[in-house]
């Protein structure tokens, strides 16, 4: 058996059937059973409390942290906001359909209730490291809220997994390659050399350094992406009324090929938008509180309602605008996918050349983003299973994989990534169902405090050791 067989026929099978597994009916009625729970236990978190989420978004922060709750915020969204925005969308609607966009929605809902209980479990169990930086994340609380130490470590060593593997590197950084060679012509390998120092620049500083990036970079080019994406629903405004329609019309009854278009099932759309939803926004992956740990406050019902904005942002807002683009433009049932599908769209309103470089630049600055959090994540995964040791070989190993990225198959990469993010999420998931009654109990004495006295007057009783 030689390499070629190895990597282009075995593996791949291999892929597919693990995938099968991991993605079948117990992790999706896990990740959305756990979202509808948290949902009703918290009696409609994700909706009633949204603006007091808001407002706390930019507070100033005070507290025990590294980050300010702002920064927290921003170095998640770092890792959220990538190619699940743009390539995860289009791959999404382009096997399931429109109605793919609809499971997505779902995912998305459930999943700012997920996001917000462990995000604050992230702060109510976080500790401090023998380098005095604040550690936390799912690792912390299954071990000290749970006492599971075997699967706070296996958890850990799927993170390091998603941030080698999944969307930390691979996913990115062909994306990032693929833009660039098609709109720019420039090689693979030059792209991959030049990613390679920039990240090697921005991660090497540590979180801080990432965190200052991201405070800049993130709301400028999600806020640009989004009005870009206006200027197009603007020139096809007749078509978001039949767009939703269809939406919604596909997510319950199969579509039937056309064009490029080959046809889905509902299982279908909703298998693939569910697994694209949590690609693009993380939620209950048990990544975000890794961020959301470094906050600086004392209270972890607050850093939790900043938290789940993030969903918000990502999949409530971005996602859906790409897919609506996607649909009004009628690109979806074309002949193009991934970023050339989205590239397509956005030229429809203009100038191709114009489309193509728009689509380029975001997609790079999303993809380099996505690729500093996840550096952040692994590490802080690494550290919990190794200490001090081996801190260089974690970084050795990840920027050689951001320098060979550029290189693997595309099949392979969303393969890899939608296994490996299915593995993390489990054993997170597990752990917020048997916290359950932790985040309600911590959730109910917040509110308590805060309907007598107000935002600015509640102070956290119990601080995180």
């Amino acid at each position: 058996m030689n390499f070629h067989t190895l990597t282009n026929d075995i593996l791949p099978d291999l892929l597919v059937n693990v995938n099968a597994i991991v993605w079948g009916p117990l992790t999706l009625c896990l990740l959305v059973g756990t979202g509808l729970y948290l949902t009703l236990k918290l009696k409609l978190i994700q909706v009633l409390r949204l603006p007091l989420a808001m407002k706390l978004m930019f507070r100033p922060s005070i507290g025990k942290g590294d980050l300010s709750s702002f920064a927290a915020l921003c170095t998640a969204l770092s890792a959220t906001i990538g190619t699940g925005n743009i390539v995860g969308v289009a791959t999404a609607i382009k096997i399931g359909g429109p109605g793919a966009l609809f499971w997505m929605w779902l995912a998305a809902f459930f999943g700012m209730a997920t996001k917000y209980a462990e995000c604050m479990l992230a702060v109510k169990y976080r500790t401090t490291d023998a380098r005095g930086e604040i550690a936390g994340g799912p690792m912390y609380y299954i071990e000290r809220g749970l006492g599971l130490t075997w699967m706070a470590k296996l958890f850990a060593i799927f993170g390091v997994g998603v941030a080698f593997f999944g969307i930390g590197t691979f996913a990115q950084v062909n994306a990032i390659s693929d833009a660039i060679t098609i709109a720019f012509h420039v090689p693979a390998w030059i792209t991959a050399l030049v990613l390679t120092v920039l990240v090697a620049s921005v991660t090497l500083g540590g979180v801080k350094r990432i965190a200052n990036v991201a405070q800049k970079l993130v709301p400028t080019m999600a806020i640009g992406y989004v009005m870009a994406c206006v200027w197009i629903l603007v020139l096809f405004s007749e078509q978001i009324i039949p767009a939703f329609h269809l939406i919604i019309e596909s997510a319950f009854t199969p579509i039937s090929a056309a064009g490029g278009f080959l046809g889905a099932t509902v299982a279908q759309a909703l298998q693939i938008g569910i697994a694209r939803g949590v690609f693009s926004n993380e939620a209950g992956l048990g990544s975000a509180p890794i961020a959301a740990a470094a906050a600086k406050t004392n209270e972890p019902v607050e850093q939790g309602l900043v938290s789940m904005t993030g969903t918000f942002f990502d999949t409530i807002i971005i996602c859906t605008m790409t897919g609506l683009v996607l649909i009004i433009t009628g690109v979806w049932s074309g002949d193009t996918a991934g970023a050339a599908m989205t590239s397509a769209a956005f030229a429809s309103g203009g100038s191709a050349l114009v489309g193509q470089y728009f689509v380029t630049v975001a997609l790079v600055c999303f993809a380099f983003t996505t690729i500093l959090g996840w550096h952040y994540y692994g590490e802080r995964c690494w550290y919990y299973l190794m200490g001090d040791r081996g801190h260089r070989v974690y970084q050795g190993i990840f920027l050689s994989l951001i320098a060979v990225g550029s290189f693997i198959h595309l099949d392979m990469i969303w393969l890899l990534a939608d296994t490996v993010n299915g593995l993390m999420a489990i054993p997170n998931l597990i752990a917020l169902i048997g916290l359950r009654h932790v985040i309600y109990l911590e959730t109910v004495s917040y509110f308590a405090k805060f309907d007598r006295n107000g935002v600015d007057n509640t102070k956290s009783e119990v601080l995180p050791s």
